[in-house]
């Protein structure tokens, strides 16, 4: 678990990220080079929050942006949210106008946030992507999760999460790092909760992401225990055509460790159509809630579409409330 944190990360020179395209594409070669870019082992922290401690219930939105390409339409779409669980956030990439969409988003809302990096991107993305490039190069080249509130963050941290370095081999869009976990503790009316943003791997079995999620909750028995916990996010369950998420163990795996699972209607996809995704056949369920402690109200599914109709990301929003929180009774005795 990673708690320290920075106003703003460290930004590795161009040359740096240019001799980095020409190392091996082995695990090992990654592995070496990692810790020589601290911009991955920070939490990036900025905003303002108005509220001292939210008052109950509260509004939550977890939502893949897909890079953020349109954050003030985004900001509006989450106007009235009180924590927003993001994940697929740019930061100083040529696709999105090399801009930081979180800082954009919490200084429109009135929040503070932290922010991770899951990849330094090496590359403009995809051939579609490039299409969006007006410069050649990407000013900072991070790509991460982040998380959002009306309220003071508590205790920032960030989790690598298992991984295999696959993406450091991709031959299309290489990039250095690893899926990530970014959350704070939050204080609401009735006593504090652990918000937390993940992104699983997309391109693995599913047993790669029960371990993920594994590990998840095991670093937050061992640093938040006892205390509320809410994780949204992009979860990739059942992440390909025709692909079933009922499969994935992660879900067993979470409700052993005391987690209810919430998606909305089981039969509703969290995906759609979009500027950079164009596969109108791509319909899965992938975005999901894991609470424990907390009592949910319903979680609802809402079109990532701005007031003009275009598509703002591949992933629909997913909304839930926070109703109230489940404190366990001490021991007796």
């Amino acid at each position: 678990m990673i708690f320290a944190v920075t106003p703003e990360l460290p930004v590795p020179g161009q040359e740096a990220r240019a001799r980095l395209r020409d190392l091996p594409r082995t695990a090992a070669a990654h592995d070496a080079v990692l810790p020589h870019y601290p911009a991955l082992a920070l939490v990036e922290t900025g905003g303002t929050a108005g509220a001292a401690a939210l008052a109950l219930p509260l509004r939550v939105a977890a939502w893949n942006l897909e890079r953020c390409l349109f954050p003030a339409e985004t900001a509006g779409a989450l106007a009235g949210i009180d924590v927003a669980l993001l994940s697929e956030m740019d930061d100083g990439m040529a696709r999105s106008g090399q801009r930081h969409p979180t800082a954009e988003i919490a200084q429109a809302l009135g929040m503070a946030y932290a922010y991770g990096v899951e990849f330094l991107e090496l590359g403009l993305g995809s051939p579609i992507e490039q299409g969006f490039c007006r410069d050649g190069f990407n000013s900072r080249g991070f790509h991460g999760n982040a998380l959002a509130a009306r309220s003071p963050l508590v205790r920032p941290f960030m989790l690598r999460l298992p991984g295999r370095r696959q993406w450091f081999m991709d031959e299309e869009q290489p990039r250095l790092g690893e899926r990530m976990a970014i959350g704070a503790t939050v204080a609401t009316a009735a006593g504090p909760v652990v918000f937390v943003s993940t992104h699983l791997e997309s391109a693995c079995p599913e047993s790669h992401r029960a371990a993920q999620i594994q590990a998840l909750i095991a670093a937050l028995d061992l640093h938040f225990p006892a205390l509320p916990v809410l994780i949204g996010g992009d979860l990739n369950t059942g992440n390909h055509a025709g692909g079933n998420w009922r499969a994935e163990s992660l879900f067993g795996i979470a409700r052993a460790a005391g987690f209810s699972i919430h998606g909305g209607p089981a039969e509703a996809p969290t995906t759609r159509p979009s500027l950079i995704t164009r596969f109108p056949e791509r319909a899965m369920k992938l975005d999901w809630f894991l609470a424990r402690r907390l009592r949910l109200g319903a979680t609802t599914i809402h079109p990532a579409l701005d007031a003009q109709g275009r598509p703002l990301s591949d992933h629909e929003r997913l909304e839930t409330t926070v109703e109230a929180l489940e404190i366990p009774p001490p021991p007796a005795g």
